[in-house]
């Protein structure tokens, strides 16, 4: 009857709500990550900036595909069970790594990471000005502190008729419409790699999880390293501006969708399944 009982476990709630706090601490990252290099750093650095700060999102997933690697080659219940007990190789499709470590600790690493943010001042001076910023007159302050009582007596729905208008505005922004676009060819092209090219390589290649995950890593995220590093030197060093800059990406984009998409028509040999492909004699 043990046998037949179908196996639960509520500890997938864990790891949902683990990902949504991820999540909420990731956010911030760009929206205010950007804003902050924007408001402090000079008009024609900030494009080089903007690239450093690209380039370290791509060293981490690298690290992490590399950490993925190195999990993947233990076995998941590791804490409990000893190695050499263990008869299951890596290139077994019953073998299951270890897939929890990384979580704990990447967990650690954002932990830690996340301490000097508590020390940043509350105001910097621009970039190439020494003077300090100059302190408020009380008119001033009495007016901010009114704004705020204001904005905060705004009503939920005057903050959602403002909403319509501001979304239009936004479609009718050939900038962010083109980032929109761009957005969408990039992740398209870069979730299908990162979802199906392990299993492509452990089925056509013989590859084990591990070996799979870290050829992906090596071969893959180091070009985007570069690519985002001398995009931001190329913008500086040409003076580019905005809409020059979005229609360079989105031209870009289209051409790395296209060169992904050129894959259907690269096809390999079905790989030989006793039973299914070919007969078991």
């Amino acid at each position: 009857t043990e046998c037949e009982k179908e196996p639960g476990s509520l500890l997938w709630i864990f790891v949902m709500v683990g990902n949504i706090v991820r999540g909420m601490g990731e956010t911030p990252i760009m929206p205010l990550g950007i804003s902050y290099l924007e408001d402090f750093a000079k008009a024609e650095n900030s494009p080089f900036y903007l690239g450093c700060l690209h380039t370290a999102t791509v060293i981490g997933p690298f690290l992490g595909f590399l950490l993925a690697s190195f999990c993947t080659e233990l076995f998941v219940d590791l804490e409990s069970v000893d190695a050499e007990d263990v008869t299951l190789t890596t290139t077994d499709a019953r073998w299951v790594g270890a897939w929890w470590l990384g979580i704990l600790i990447c967990a650690s690493v954002n932990l830690l990471a996340g301490i000097p943010f508590w020390f940043l001042p509350k105001s910097l001076v621009k970039e190439g000005e020494t003077n300090e910023p100059e302190e408020m007159s009380e008119k001033s302050v009495v007016q901010l502190q009114e704004n705020d009582k204001n904005e905060a007596k705004q009503t939920m729905y005057e903050i959602a008729k403002d909403f319509i208008p501001f979304l239009k505005a936004l479609f009718r922004n050939p900038v962010y419409m083109l980032f929109i676009f761009i957005t969408v060819l990039q992740f398209s092209a870069f979730n299908g790699m990162i979802s199906f090219m392990p299993k492509y390589l452990e089925q056509q290649f013989g590859k084990s999880a591990s070996d799979a995950i870290f050829l992906i890593g090596v071969y893959n995220l180091p070009v985007v390293c570069v690519g985002y590093f001398f995009g931001g030197l190329f913008m500086k060093k040409f003076k580019i501006n905005i809409y020059q800059a979005a229609n360079i990406a989105f031209w870009v984009s289209l051409l790395e969708y296209l060169l992904y998409f050129a894959a259907f028509w690269i096809v390999c040999d079905t790989s030989p399944v006793a039973g299914l492909t070919v007969s078991y004699e």
